[in-house]
């Protein structure tokens, strides 16, 4: 469940209409470093002022840390979170980003933490004492405001032209491979852990999906309900007999197409006597990092070869 915990918060519906020019979400002020003091206006998450450039960042989100990285903003990376695997140079800590520990992040003298989550505003108060910002990304609910944190990543740490342009450059490579897949029409399940949790069309990852046209069997009338990440039954994925099966459980729980063919009842569905069962990166497919590419490409690749 702790897996499921980290991918729960990604919905909504996208209209693609190529990179459009992108809504400000900083104001620079007068004085101080180039670009700086600079205000945040994060999606979903209070305001933040930074005066200065951040020289020590703590980063307690693991898309935030890849994103860190893809901005340029590497050099001034000082500690991320357990969860934080790529890439490989991130200094790993046994810092939690689930259960944050303000004295564990204070021994890394930094001067901004980006965190996932922070309930009642209890980690920014701890820090703030420090005179340490505490800036809140949530998960993103639409790719645009994907696109839209990775600008914001790279204004708050003073690389604001590199944020722009991975913003839309990610969101050009994203768009271009919908556009040269094949509309197939399929229907399809994705599958979060083995016990059926999955998602539905209501969802970030379902909004992908949807780019290239497939109907999500999770959908059931009401693709909102359960927060748009219900429970199924083998009985019912079975029954709903879905052409493509994508699975977001290699790693952590060892799960490919042998094994969903040894599934009491799933060597009979279409996916499974048709080789269309995909195995997809675990960290690809639960994180808003610049890497959305190569999972947008996972699913093309296998929209194709169906």
């Amino acid at each position: 469940m702790s897996r499921l915990v980290l991918v729960l918060p990604l919905l909504a519906v996208l209209a693609l209409a190529g990179c459009a020019q992108r809504e400000d979400t900083s104001e620079a002020g007068a004085g101080g470093q180039a670009g700086f003091p600079v205000e945040l206006r994060p999606e979903g998450a209070p305001e933040v002022t930074l005066e200065d450039k951040p020289e020590r960042i703590v980063s307690l989100v693991p898309s935030v840390t890849e994103t860190l990285y893809e901005v340029g903003a590497g050099d001034q990376v000082v500690a991320v979170d357990e969860m934080s695997t790529h890439p490989r140079q991130a200094p790993r800590t046994e810092l939690s980003g689930l259960d944050p520990d303000p004295q564990a992040i204070a021994g890394h003298n930094p001067d901004l933490v980006i965190v996932n989550a922070d309930a009642e505003g209890t980690l920014a108060d701890a820090l703030d004492k420090t005179g340490v910002p505490t800036l809140v990304l949530p998960a993103p609910t639409t790719l645009e405001a994907a696109y839209d944190q990775f600008a914001l990543v790279g204004k708050a740490t003073g690389h604001a032209d590199e944020g722009e342009r991975l913003a839309d450059r990610v969101e050009s490579e994203i768009t271009e491979l919908a556009e040269n897949t094949p509309d197939r029409k399929l229907s399809y399940y994705h599958e979060v852990d083995p016990s059926y949790y999955t998602v539905t069309s209501a969802t970030f990852l379902g909004e992908i999906y949807q780019l290239f046209g497939l109907r999500n069997i999770a959908d059931q009338g009401d693709p909102n309900a359960m927060g748009g990440y219900p429970q199924l039954t083998a009985e019912k994925i079975v029954e709903a007999d879905p052409d493509l099966v994508f699975l977001a459980d290699t790693k952590c729980c060892g799960q490919n197409a042998k094994t969903v063919a040894e599934r009491p009842g799933w060597d009979t569905m279409t996916a499974v006597k048709q080789d269309r069962v995909f195995a997809l990166d675990d960290d690809l497919a639960s994180r808003w990092s610049p890497r959305l590419v190569e999972f947008v490409r996972s699913i093309s690749n296998a929209v194709a070869k169906a």
